[in-house]
């Protein structure tokens, strides 16, 4: 058999009822190739296409027992590193390898009953010729085996029939396991998330990009039409598209310029729950390289606070002059690459110590993925992950392996001292994976009794108008026909409230959280307005100006009355409280200084005057507010935590308690 061990594809034999969508948008330059090569996979592909496809194939393929092996591959353990010439090369090998492990069965089948094999051990194509096209170098391998297997075509085309009746099949994709099949129509059917990189191009100015493409803004995904989308209703910076619009999403110059970006949507989740907990001047670790897009989407969200990203692991020159220019085409200024893996920096590294949250996507199974082509591509996941896939569960000892890897991994960043917050984000649908490492990491007590330590809290997201606020200590999306798996846990230090919080900390927190746009601006505006009144200093019992604390003391006792007296009429029998209520009660806490009637509630203008015994006993404790006053004690901020419960309180239009 050939060396290359080239194998058939799912465009060979399945596409009898598939069809690309007829491209209805047009645009400018720079998407002419893209759309030729789409074109291209109709008729077949490049020679090193299919080579590539074939190297994948060997890695992923399903190993049989000595009695039930059809075809025998050869060894392609010292098989060389895959070479693409583009990302559209890249992605349709591992498409076209992912079919050929599907199928490997049919394959098999038809190889022996066409009696092709054991001549040859390869499958190309339909049955029919393929297109050469000029521009590509030939492989001589892939040329020689194509044109055997066209003089076979006939018989290569009635052993596939006669398969289809044995498995009383309508069409190739029903010889698959019915739980394959449930896979595959539930990842083709996932609409798609993109988000928008403000570094380059503003949400506005996308949707008016959008709109002048035909694209109408909707609700939600229940409302989607052809050319529609709608808001994510966690983040506030991702879009939503059908799955039949991936093709022509992908050739619109939005997406060739980097300002819309196709990613799965757990790891947008992880990267606005870890924006969540930066304040500004704050720097986040992020602990591997794998993923260039999640990596970007953080810095991108980060440049609001002022933050740097750090991330780990970069391990080649090579590698980190690769990354270097896919952040500079996205504009990302904010990034810094380490060489050491996450594991082995420290937590007293000089580079980190502005750092104060983790972002931690380790490897996992990912059987919970929408997309597995698109994981192993964007997020630099194993191309195992398509063999785990195809048998519907992952071997106990690799699950084993990763559980143990994750759990290192996690208790090594609740080490750093000065982190306050870690996120941990899976895409995987096992326990072992998510809550009980979590768990584990929880009950370790690594990060010592020096410091604060860690408790779970619900994730926080930026999110839209329409979304609701999670309550759970853990997030959680199961794989449904409108999203993957996602797994998050955020993990916080306790506050620890002996120390002292300056507002100026208060402030930098609230700002890095967008808390305060507007407000200062507004600010600014009252002030202008507001007419310069002068303040003269008075006896606190003479007559003359009122002192501004005092005007203060009296609109707060004031409004203290009414609510005692509305609170007390919604709990209390009315006339048991006319019996009851003393008659001093407001008196006692009406200003010393004479008011005029006009700046009197219409309420209290009535109110019997103090009388000198009640003015004199009143006058040691008002001047020594006053004394207090001019000292200008400045407040500090504190953290109430009510139990929860619902509590009466006073209907400002009325005296009906309400809950």
């Amino acid at each position: 058999g050939s060396k290359s061990n080239l194998i058939s594809l799912r465009e060979d034999v399945t596409n009898d009822t598939s069809d690309l969508s007829e491209m209805k948008i047009s645009d400018e330059k720079g998407s002419v190739e893209k759309r030729t090569m789409t074109l291209i996979g109709k008729k077949g592909y490049h020679d090193s296409v299919y080579k590539n496809a074939a190297k994948i194939f060997q890695s992923i393929r399903t190993e049989k027992r000595k009695d039930r092996i059809l075809v025998r591959y050869g060894d392609g353990s010292a098989s060389p590193m895959l070479t693409f010439k583009d990302q559209y090369s890249q992605r349709v090998s591992y498409e076209l390898a992912f079919s050929a492990l599907k199928y490997q069965n049919l394959l098999e089948e038809l190889l022996v009953d066409s009696c092709v094999y054991p001549c040859h051990s390869i499958v190309n194509r339909k049955f029919q010729a393929r297109e050469i096209f000029d521009e590509e170098e030939p492989v001589a391998e892939v040329r020689k085996i194509e044109r055997y297997l066209y003089s076979f075509r006939t018989k290569l085309a009635a052993a596939l029939a006669r398969c289809r009746i044995k498995h009383d099949a309508l069409s190739v994709e029903y010889i698959l396991p019915e739980s394959i099949r449930k896979q595959e129509q539930r990842a083709s059917a996932l609409p798609l998330c993109v988000w928008i990189n403000t570094f380059k191009i503003s949400p506005q100015d996308v949707f008016r990009d959008l709109k002048t493409k035909g694209f109408t803004r909707v609700e939600s995904v229940s409302d989607f039409d052809r050319y529609t989308y709608c808001m994510d209703q966690h983040c506030h910076d991702v879009l939503v598209f059908p799955s039949s619009l991936k093709e022509e999403l992908l050739n619109l110059d939005l997406f060739a310029d980097c300002k819309l970006l196709l990613q799965d949507k757990s790891c947008s989740l992880a990267v606005h729950s870890a924006q969540a907990l930066l304040n500004t001047g704050d720097d986040i670790i992020a602990a591997h390289a794998g993923s260039h897009l999640t990596i970007a989407h953080m810095a991108v969200l980060a440049n609001h606070s002022l933050s740097t990203v750090f991330v780990c692991g970069v391990k080649s020159s090579e590698k980190a002059a690769e990354l270097r220019n896919l952040f500079s085409h996205m504009g990302c200024k904010n990034i810094q690459l380490l060489h050491e893996d996450f594991t082995e920096t420290g937590p007293t590294d000089p580079r980190l110590q502005k750092a104060t949250v983790i972002l931690l996507l380790p490897p996992c199974s990912g059987l919970g993925v929408g997309n597995p082509i698109d994981f192993i591509l964007n997020e630099n996941g194993d191309a195992g992950l398509l063999r785990d896939l195809f048998r519907g569960s992952v071997s106990e000892d690799k699950l084993n392996i990763l559980a143990e890897r994750q759990l290192n991994e996690l208790m090594h960043a609740m080490e750093f001292n000065k982190v306050q917050s870690i996120v941990y984000c899976t895409c995987s649908v096992y326990p072992e994976e998510n809550e009980l490492v979590v768990k584990k990491a929880m009950e370790s007590g690594v990060e010592g009794n020096k410091v604060q330590p860690y408790r779970l809290i619900p994730p926080v997201f930026s999110t839209c108008s329409n979304s609701k606020t999670s309550t759970e200590i853990f997030f959680k999306m199961e794989p449904s026909e409108f999203s993957g798996c996602c797994f998050l846990a955020v993990l916080a230090r306790e506050k620890d409230f002996s120390e002292n919080v300056s507002t100026k900390d208060i402030l930098a927190r609230a700002a890095a959280k967008g808390l305060l746009d507007g407000i200062v601006e507004k600010s600014k505006e009252e002030k202008k307005k507001q007419p310069k009144v002068k303040h003269h200093r008075s006896n606190v019992t003479g007559g003359g100006t009122q002192p501004k604390t005092a005007k203060n003391l009296h609109r707060q006792m004031v409004s203290n009355t009414k609510a005692e007296a509305s609170v007390s009429k919604a709990v209390s029998n009315p006339q048991q409280k006319r019996a009851s209520r003393p008659k001093t009660c407001v008196q006692l806490k009406e200003s010393v200084s004479p008011v005029p009637g006009t700046a009197l509630p219409a309420a209290l203008k009535h109110t019997p005057r103090l009388s000198p015994v009640g003015r004199a006993c009143d006058r040691p404790a008002l001047a020594r507010r006053a004394r207090a006053e001019r000292r200008r004690v400045v407040l500090k901020p504190v953290e109430i935590v009510f139990p929860p419960g619902a509590a009466p309180y006073a209907s400002p239009q009325g005296s009906k308690a309400q809950v």
